[in-house]
């Protein structure tokens, strides 16, 4: 007997000590986990059976000490389904688990408090609902606790996180539903670097102990219902470098002495809450800022004077505050912010600024892209030197006459004056501004007088609006040079007299509104004669006399108005004529037309009635034939005259367009400077044309013709498509456009073409897929250069959908439509097939349903575009995600290994936290960073860059997934793009320290 009980208690300590030791093996554990999982229609489960070894399975890493236990369960982006089941917590070796970007729903489970040895936690992007587990505090070595963007997690956040976390260095618990407030206690968090919290539904004070975190660098409080003032001892954080408290009900005041405090600080955001006070002078020390959002505020008196100090400020958001200047002060921070080299936005509107706006103006940065002074009680005209900037969106209240001195704006592509008080002429100089290529908008101001025949001089002018003022006279003649104006708007003027017959010399007129004047006769047949008319307005007038039928002739045209005029007889009943309303025709005396209009069937003439009186006026018509001898041979001879005069008249124009500055450039001046588009100038071929090397102005300027294959269908849309997204853009990350040619060729072929600045590096794709097989630094990308461009690119598609108005959809991005300057910046191209989202107005120049369709490219295309789904900015995100995995893996999405099921975004999420480096470009190897020489340790180096790559690879698959619902918003993405390049960049710098403490 006693033999048997020390027999069973052997037994017992052996199974104990197997337990201990970690040799029990968890495949029990993750085979009740994928039973957990089992509604999951994911392929990442698929390999859990047990005819393999558990430690082979997707996502699972085996631990090297105790191979039979799970040291780490990655499966993010798995389109994993169903809650997550209490099996989980039996992973008790278990140090890093991510299940983020799934669609994983119900609560938490409270058995992953036994996973004890955890320093990793990830659950972002998926549906979990409940509250979060307090018993998560259990996690003493945890130094990641990820869990954001889960909609329906709710209640408050643990206290004892604060208690029992001392590793913890990132708590990001953003775009929950959590309430309550801030415990007081996530101050003892003294590893603590990053803390987010937006985007929720706290309440309360912000704790003064997080003021106490010596090396928290991220604060993200913003989006909440906070209340109270900003701590003081936060502005006391040395290592702060982003405080975002914005969108809240925070009160209180800036310190005075703030430039001695927050010496990192690179973003700081206090915008929409209701601070009081004034903008402390001081604020100008903090050397590091970027980013500055004090808008819809409360505060007053001067905008600080040496603003200028701040030269990496790249964004100056002020509005909605009750800031002032006049004529007499105030306006000095201007002459400083000329320092600030990278200003990109400057926003002042909805503040207390009077008198006139002061010439200094036009010394800011040159990178300027917005500055917005509207709703202020800034008088006068625009100043002169305003014409050095470079910007695209200009917003003022104005009033007065519009000053000549205007002229003198040479670098002028757009101008809008539109909404605003000016009176007076428009001055002829307006139209000598040969820079004037894209948009004249002078609309609803109450300019008058007539408009000047020099607007014939605007040959390259795509677009003018001029509604909506008092300006009388006739339409002159020479509007008819504007050959390549796309859309005129004349509405609610008083113009006079008949419509001018040169309009049909505009080929590529769309839109023409002549709407609300005083023009009388007839409607010239000569209308019919412009090709490409879409919409014809021409209400509220005084024509008479019929509708002409060639108007039926016109294929493109879809809306026509005509309502409130003196016509009379018969509607024509093909074409457009088809689908016209009542309200289209109103107001007239026509008669029958489509039954859909309802008019009076027009009278039938008594034929045996007129029949003499027919014949007799015939018989008076007809000449002798010598007569007609002489008048065929006078007609001959007029034709042969005009004939000879317009090509006298052409070869002048050629001339005159050949001596005048590129602005103003011909097919002739294109094809010289080209060598007549040989092949040796050939930069690369597209769908819709080819790209070429070309010099103009005697071998001095640099530029890349793009010339229009239009043979090739859908061309003709895409120039269309390319020139009406370009006009609206401007941003420092996309193609700048020089001018556009719109011509016949030497064989009378048209011709259609875009002028771009030069880029000398080409394509990023050259870079990621470089031809040679000799791979040097010199023709591949380093770490850094990749994170840069990235950085360049998503800041180029947040304007497009964000900060553009209306937003641009791109449609194709990829790597051969990024283009490289010298310095390797990157800027987007390539607008031929973008789509421009409608707006609640229909004054546009094009319609956004262009009739090119979606194509993109394939590998780029986001899933939902080959349902049928309509154009959406989520499209574009997936575009970007999958050209941000290329970027850094160096595989494209069409490359031969991904066939059946696998794909680039697959391939990533199933290697890239536990593989990072065996699947990142290996031309990367090839590149010394710019601080690798004071970095020695071989260890360190490997952790920064792996770290990297996990961070890049992980964003790129959060915006490439299946789903549109799921892909992660693009202006998040674009903030960690940046977080993650700059946390890359000062990994250096710290990996050197820690070096040099270890040495």
């Amino acid at each position: 007997m006693a033999i048997r009980r020390m027999r069973l208690a052997l037994s017992l300590l052996c199974v104990l000590m197997t337990i201990g030791t970690g040799t029990a093996s968890d495949e029990p554990a993750l085979l009740a986990l994928k039973a957990g999982l089992s509604g999951s229609s994911s392929s990442a489960l698929a390999s859990w059976n047990t005819s393999a070894s558990f430690c082979g399975w997707e996502g699972v890493t085996c631990s090297r000490r105790w191979p039979t236990r799970v040291a780490a369960l990655d499966l993010p982006s798995s389109n994993l389904t169903g809650t997550l089941p209490p099996a989980v917590g039996n992973l008790t070796f278990l140090r890093r688990l991510n299940l983020s970007s799934n669609q994983l729903h119900g609560e938490i489970p409270p058995a992953v408090g036994r996973l004890r040895r955890l320093l990793v936690l990830d659950m972002d992007h998926n549906s979990i609902s409940g509250v979060i587990p307090a018993n998560l505090s259990s996690y003493i070595s945890l130094t990641i606790l990820r869990i954001q963007s889960n909609p329906q997690l709710g209640g408050r956040i643990p206290p004892e996180l604060g208690n029992t976390l001392p590793r913890l260095e990132k708590l990001q618990l953003r775009k929950n539903s959590l309430t309550g407030k801030i415990p007081a206690s996530l101050a003892n968090l003294s590893s603590l670097q990053h803390l987010s919290l937006s985007y929720n539904k706290l309440e309360g004070l912000i704790p003064p102990g997080l003021g106490d975190i010596a090396g928290l660098r991220y604060l993200f409080l913003n989006a909440n219902n906070l209340s109270g003032e900003l701590p003081l001892s936060l502005y006391n954080l040395s290592s702060l470098m982003m405080l975002q408290v914005g969108n809240n009900m925070l009160h209180g005041s800036i310190p005075s002495d703030i430039g001695r405090m927050l010496p990192g600080i690179q973003v700081f955001g206090l915008d929409v809450n209701r601070f009081t006070g004034v903008i402390p002078p001081s604020l100008s020390n903090l050397s590091t800022l970027t980013d500055l959002y004090l808008s819809d505020n409360k505060f007053t008196g001067f905008v600080p004077p040496n603003l200028g100090r701040l030269q990496y400020l790249q964004y100056l958001y002020l509005v909605g505050n009750q800031l002032e200047a006049d004529n007499t002060k105030g306006w000095e921070f201007l002459t400083s912010l000329s320092n600030c080299s990278q200003l990109q936005e400057f926003v002042l509107a909805n503040n207390s600024f009077s008198g006139q706006l002061p010439r200094p103006i036009g010394n800011l940065s040159t990178t300027l892209q917005m500055l917005n002074l509207e709703n202020n009680n800034i008088s006068g005209s625009i100043p002169e030197d305003i014409g050095n900037l470079d910007i695209y969106a200009f917003y003022c209240n104005l009033e007065g006459p519009i000053p000549p001195s205007l002229g003198d704006l040479k670098k002028l592509f757009v101008l809008d004056l539109s909404y605003n008080h000016l009176n007076g002429s428009i001055p002829k100089e307006i139209f000598e501004l040969q820079s004037l290529s894209w948009f004249l908008d002078l609309s609803y101001n109450s300019l008058s007088g007539p408009l000047p025949s020099e607007v014939g001089s605007l040959v390259n002018l795509n677009g003018m609006d001029l509604s909506g003022n008092q300006l009388s006279g006739q339409i002159p003649d020479s509007i008819g040079n504007c050959e390549v104006m796309e859309a005129l708007y004349l509405e609610e003027n008083s113009f006079e007299g008949g419509i001018p017959q040169s309009l049909s010399n505009l080929k590529g007129l769309t839109i023409l509104n002549l709407t609300m004047n005083k023009l009388s006769g007839r409607i010239p047949n000569t209308i019919a004669r412009i090709p490409n008319l879409q919409q014809l307005f021409l209400a509220h007038n005084n024509f008479s006399g019929p509708i002409p039928a060639t108007l039926q002739n016109l294929t493109t045209l879809w809306q026509l108005d005509v309502s409130f005029n003196k016509l009379q007889g018969e509607v024509p009943v093909k074409g457009v004529f088809r689908n016209l309303t009542f309200a289209s025709v109103v107001g007239n005396n026509l008669c029958s037309g489509i039954p859909q209009l309802h008019l009076a069937p027009c009278p039938i003439l008594n034929v045996s009635k007129n029949k003499n009186q027919h014949l007799k006026s015939l018989a008076i018509a007809l000449p002798t034939t010598g007569a007609i001898l002489v008048l065929v041979s006078a007609i001959v001879v007029i034709l042969l005259h005009q004939r000879k005069f317009k090509q006298r008249q052409n070869r002048q124009a050629t001339s005159l367009v050949i001596e005048e500055q590129y602005q103003r450039v011909s097919y002739y001046a294109l094809s010289r400077g080209s060598n007549e588009f040989s092949e040796a100038n050939l930069l690369g071929k597209g769908r819709y044309g080819s790209v070429f090397r070309c010099t103009l102005d005697d071998e001095s300027a640099l530029v890349a013709v793009k010339v229009f294959d239009l043979q090739q269908s859908g061309s003709s849309k895409s120039f269309e498509a390319e020139c009406e997204a370009l006009r609206r853009v401007r941003h420092r990350c996309l193609i700048k456009i020089i001018t556009c040619c719109s011509s016949i060729g030497p064989q009378g072929q048209e011709f259609k073409a875009l002028v771009f600045e030069f880029m000398p590096n080409g394509t990023l794709d050259g870079w990621i897929h470089p031809k040679s097989s000799n791979l040097t630094p010199s023709n591949t990308l380093s770490l850094s250069q990749r994170l840069n461009i990235a950085v360049d690119i998503f800041d180029a598609l947040d304007y497009l959908h964000n900060h553009c108005q209306p937003p641009i959809i791109h449609c194709d991005l990829k790597p051969s439509n990024i283009l490289l300057s010298e310095d390797k910046s990157a800027k987007v191209g390539d607008f031929g097939i973008s789509r421009i989202l409608p707006k609640s107005t229909t004054k546009t120049l094009q319609s956004s349903k262009s009739s090119i369709g979606i194509r993109g490219s394939i590998g780029y295309i986001a899933p939902e575009y080959g349902e049928g789904s309509t154009v959406t900015r989520a499209g574009d995100t997936y575009s970007l995600g999958i050209l941000l995995l290329e970027m850094f893996t160096g595989r494209s999405p069409t490359d031969d290994i991904f066939r059946d099921s696998m794909d680039l975004h697959k391939f990533v999420a199933a290697s890239f936290l536990h593989q990072p480096l065996d699947i990142a470009d290996p031309t990367i190897w090839l590149h010394e960073e710019e601080n690798d020489a004071d970095v020695k340790n071989e260890s360190i180096k490997t952790r920064i860059i792996q770290q990297c790559l996990v961070s890049v690879l992980r964003l790129g698959i959060s915006c490439s997934k299946q789903q549109p619902r799921e892909r992660m918003m693009l202006a998040e993405a674009v903030s960690e793009m940046h977080a993650t390049r700059d946390e890359y960049l000062r990994s250096w710098m710290v990996g050197h320290e820690e070096h040099s403490t270890v040495s």
